[in-house]
């Protein structure tokens, strides 16, 4: 197990690795309250994880729980995640005590695919491991903290046989939980080609930060991903024919997205030819609220 200098510095290493959200979701609250609502000191480094990034996700599959805010989908668990009765009844299935038994298992984070990502807080705070509990009922033990285990999968230099590792040679991204907007533009082909589409678009919203990308062998179909840095908005331009941008934003951003989006779609020599929410719902105009 790291020491609190090492897992400082895993946080350190996580930091330059992902940027980190400008505005991070539920990141601040009181944490003499949290540790004596859950009856335990938490780890250093899973507090200033929370306070630098917040409620979110990296690279579309860990997501970072915190202890603040109001959603029922955020916030440590224990006590809640054993169905009623099975941690008596089904040892087997269920190995580990929850929190607040000796030992027990504090939940902290969970992956896209429902895998639990947990301490087994049977020693000093700085010194719990991480145990990935897969949604199949399997258990892993890492001699990491929450920073240096998030680190290590971001990095590609460790991970879980129980899920995925980071996908290779892509730049790692966080994006924060939060409502968003969503936008999709069906544009007309322009005399430009995608190449040079995608860079005006790009630098139109700079500063931007990739968030990964991939083409077809005839290169006919394909997607770019990337973000804003300063306004976390998400972007995809999709290569396919016809071809079409797109973007998840938060709500109060509508106007500043619209004006800027717009302008870069003039710059591209394109039309928006259709605007539709995610779901396709066409929309008459940009600001309809519909969803």
């Amino acid at each position: 197990m790291a020491d609190s200098k090492t897992t400082t510095t895993a946080c350190d290493r996580l930091i330059r690795l992902v940027a980190p959200p400008a505005g991070p979701v539920d990141a601040r609250g009181d944490w003499a309250v949290v540790e004596a609502t859950i009856g335990a000191r938490l780890p250093d480094d899973y507090k200033r994880l929370v306070e630098v990034y917040g409620w979110g996700e990296f690279c579309d599959l860990l997501y970072l729980r915190t202890p603040f805010g109001t959603s029922k989908h955020n916030g440590i668990e224990w006590q809640s995640a054993h169905p009623t009765g099975t941690a008596e009844l089904n040892h087997e299935r269920y190995p580990h005590p929850l929190h607040p038994a000796p030992g027990g298992l504090l939940i902290w984070g969970t992956t896209m695919d429902a895998d639990r990502l947990c301490w087994r807080t049977d020693r000093a705070p700085e010194e719990w491991p991480v145990v990935v509990w897969s949604s199949e009922g399997w258990y892993e033990t890492h001699t990491t903290g929450a920073a240096e285990f998030i680190e290590s999968w971001v990095g590609g230099h460790g991970g879980s046989a129980l899920f995925a590792d980071m996908e290779p040679n892509l730049t790692p991204w966080f994006n924060t939980f939060r409502p968003r907007t969503h936008r999709c533009l069906r544009l007309s082909e322009g005399l430009f080609s995608h190449s040079e589409r995608l860079r005006l678009l790009r630098e139109a919203l700079a500063p931007t930060t990739d968030r990964g990308s991939w083409r077809s062998e005839n290169d006919e179909s394909g997607q770019d991903h990337f973000a804003t840095v300063d306004t976390d908005w998400l972007l995809t331009y999709d290569a396919s024919c016809p071809h079409q941008i797109r973007i998840g934003f938060p709500p109060e951003d509508t106007e500043q997205v619209h004006r800027r989006l717009f302008a870069a779609v003039q710059l591209m020599g394109c039309e928006v030819l259709r605007i539709t929410t995610a779901a396709g719902t066409s929309l008459q105009t940009w600001t309809t609220d519909e969803e």
